[in-house]
């Protein structure tokens, strides 16, 4: 049966392949995949990615976010397609200001850097209503995440396939199907997707992605969220993330054959307005990201990972041939060992969070620190541990500059007096959202 789409699923597919064009034209080849990695222009990559919201900055700070990324290591930027935000009502769209996706990936092309465009339509991300414009709730017949006519594709499927059933496996292998037919050129991914259908590449979100696994063993094992920090609740603890345990987690999924990780967040950023979701999401999407919330680098974070990715990337000829032999240095030591035509790579491991251990490798003896890994790109000298931070922390401190034209701005929202606001009569509580269509936070009841 054929599937009857709303003009803007079809905006926004189209905006995924015109992005996919802008991909494939700044480096002029194709871009596959094998076991190993990503192939771009038929050079296996091991890649670095971040993720940065174009609605969550202003388009005056990604030039400077994007360059940040990249002297930062970065390869890829990632972001969402935010659809209630290009379409707030049927029709009516909007790809101006915080929400002009073309200048954003435009920006990232000029820098040299690759995107990797996550379309949704569901995005969860914390923002309001997960992505969805409100009045895609009232199309007739619809039925969100499932299989049915007027829904579409997907993002982190898999917990809601299981709770489907036969409908959601039938509507993932579709929205597979719909995604590769659209023949863009460049592979799709499905993250917490372990049955995506071929040619789909299934990938990995959370703290720790060393355990993971692609479900063909023709896929590359990718990390599509490095969780950075987390989001922080009204109330709740602002939760940090150590980048020693950071860069260590993606050391280990380095080590195991990992070849695309992406920090989710590299820079956070700001929910403007309305537009933050969940219960009591705060405006501050900082998620202690390399890149804080206004943008400025932090440190340690930003330089340490920024060395990782420099250590890793002296190993990538290696890391991308050949699959590690893995020997054991010590009741919870291990080395993980490249050796290639093209030279020799090492990891060297201490799993032990309490204490430090003496190793023998390659009759070299190496001190590794609790928790740790230290990577030797050729199989000798040690250029990094994940666990030894040579940068400066960085104490960030504001204060008004005095000039006369600077200007706060502040979001209202009317609040009408309940003489003239319209009055409905019912038994019980109403659907907020049936009545307010998400105009409002507000719906007032008087009881009798």
């Amino acid at each position: 049966m054929a599937r009857r789409w709303p003009a803007a699923a079809l905006l926004l597919l189209g905006l995924a392949v015109a992005a996919a064009a802008v991909l494939v034209g700044a480096v002029e080849g194709a871009v596959t995949y094998d076991k190993k990695a990503v192939v771009i222009n038929g050079q296996r990559k091991i890649l670095f990615s971040g993720s940065i919201h174009y609605p969550r900055s202003t388009p005056e700070m990604w030039e400077g976010l994007i360059q940040k990324a990249k002297d930062g290591g970065l390869d890829v930027i990632q972001t969402y397609v935010f659809w209630n935000g290009h379409e707030p009502t049927p029709g009516n769209y909007n790809f101006e200001g915080r929400y002009d996706l073309v200048k954003f990936i435009k920006t990232a092309q000029k820098a040299g850097l690759f995107v990797h465009l996550r379309i949704g339509p569901y995005i969860c991300g914390e923002w309001n209503f997960g992505g969805f414009p409100v009045w895609l709730k009232y199309v007739p017949g619809i039925s969100f995440r499932t299989d049915n006519e007027p829904f579409k594709i997907e993002n982190e499927y898999g917990p809601e396939e299981k709770e489907f059933g036969a409908a959601g496996k039938s509507y993932s292998n579709w929205a597979a199907k719909m995604a590769v037919g659209l023949d863009t050129g460049v592979p799709w991914v499905m993250c917490k997707q372990d049955d995506a259908p071929d040619p789909v590449i299934n990938a990995c979100n959370g703290f720790y992605c060393d355990a993971f696994s692609p479900n063909q063993p023709y896929k590359p094992t990718m990390w599509t969220e490095a969780w950075t920090g987390w989001f922080t609740e009204f109330g709740g603890t602002i939760r940090k993330r150590p980048v020693e345990d950071l860069s260590f987690a993606v050391a280990r999924f380095v080590q195991k054959g990992g070849s695309f990780i992406n920090y989710y967040m590299y820079h956070g950023g700001t929910n403007f307005g309305r537009t933050a979701g969940g219960p009591f999401i705060t405006t501050s999407y900082d998620y202690d990201a390399p890149l804080d919330e206004y943008g400025l680098a932090r440190e340690p974070k930003y330089g340490h990972l920024k060395e990782l990715h420099r250590a890793i990337k002296l190993c990538e000829p290696a890391l991308v041939s050949v699959d590690p032999a893995v020997t054991s240095l010590g009741s919870m030591q291990e080395a993980h060992v490249y050796r290639s035509p093209s030279g020799c790579a090492a990891f060297l491991a201490n799993y032990n969070s309490n204490s430090d251990a003496k190793v023998v490798f390659d009759n070299e003896h190496y001190s590794l620190p609790p928790w740790s890994i230290s990577i030797l790109p050729d199989c000798k000298t040690v250029v990094f541990n994940t666990a030894t931070v040579g940068v400066q922390t960085s104490q960030m401190q504001m204060w008004a500059d005095g000039a006369s034209t600077m200007m706060w701005e502040r979001y209202d929202e009317e609040v009408g007096s309940l003489a003239a606001a319209p009055v409905l009569t019912t038994t019980g509580l109403l659907e907020q959202l049936n009545v307010t269509r998400d105009t409002s936070d507000y719906l007032w009841y008087i009881t009798r």
